[in-house]
């Protein structure tokens, strides 16, 4: 399944696509309208994603102490399990 908030990204960057028709724009907002309105771009799932990435990219980032680094793996584990 797509992640919520990487559609509304995709949808809100085709409403600000000039190059898109009017009644593209429209369709589009009425679709990222619905999602907002069912709490689909706000949901824990969205949400869980993200800490997820977050925590990934903790792991790789060459600026962060082992320290930082090993507590993003015990999250990523417990997340995992």
């Amino acid at each position: 399944m797509a992640n919520p908030g990487n559609v509304a990204r995709g949808l809100k960057g085709a409403i600000a696509n000039p190059n898109n028709s009017e009644e593209a724009k429209e369709r589009v907002s009425e679709r990222l309208r619905r999602m907002e309105e069912s709490g689909e771009v706000d949901s824990a799932e969205a949400h869980a994603g993200q800490v997820e990435r977050g925590h990934k990219a903790a792991i790789t980032n060459p600026n962060n102490s082992e320290e930082a680094k090993q507590h993003s793996k015990a999250v990523l584990d417990d997340l995992q399990s």
